[in-house]
């Protein structure tokens, strides 16, 4: 758990790298030494951006992989500039952008013996979700469940995210689970 300014850093951070991209196109570079011990641990990241409430990118890591601080810079760029179902980030949304951070817990298998197997196990409002078969992989964060608040359509749409048919199903599937610590605010 982060305190409260440590959060602030983070979401100054996404914002810097956000704004380096608009003015450079490049992520911003941070040095983790700079940072608080916290901050410099490996973490994995999503950066979700909203314009005026709506999604406008959402970019992360699911294994952590490099200092904390480093993921959001690079996952807040590339949510602004890679997501592929939005065009970049322009600088007049800007003013207009909420960016959110979710930090993710270590995922854990989630056992099961059929789909309503898996979906009797869910916890909606608190599991994210990483599906897998095959070449084949979608991931929901649990913030997913405000707008899919039901367990068998936050399944089904998690499995046309991963690129399978919405009534697919095979018990060879791979599904774990996670939690996040999210925090945000307006740029």
């Amino acid at each position: 758990m982060l305190n409260e300014s440590e959060r602030q850093e983070l979401l100054e951070v996404a914002h810097a790298s956000i704004t380096q991209g608009i003015e450079q196109g490049r992520p911003l570079r941070v040095e983790p030494e700079a940072f608080s011990e916290p901050l410099r641990a490996l973490g994995a990241t999503f950066v979700t951006l909203e314009l005026d409430g709506a999604l406008r990118g959402c970019i992360g890591t699911l294994e952590p992989h490099r200092p904390l601080v480093e993921d959001v810079a690079a996952n807040a760029y590339a949510s602004a500039f890679s997501d592929p179902r939005f065009p970049p980030l322009a600088a007049f949304e800007l003013p207009r952008l909420t960016i959110k951070i979710s930090l993710l817990t270590p995922a854990e298998p989630v056992r099961f013996d059929s789909e309503e197997g898996l979906v009797a196990s869910l916890r909606p409002g608190v599991d994210g979700l990483v599906l897998s078969y095959h070449h084949h992989r979608g991931t929901f964060l649990p913030s997913v469940w405000e707008s899919l608040p039901d367990p068998h359509e936050f399944l089904r749409h998690l499995k046309l995210k991963a690129g399978l048919a919405a009534d697919w199903w095979s018990n060879d599937a791979q599904v774990e689970r996670y939690g996040t610590e999210s925090f945000g605010n307006s740029a």
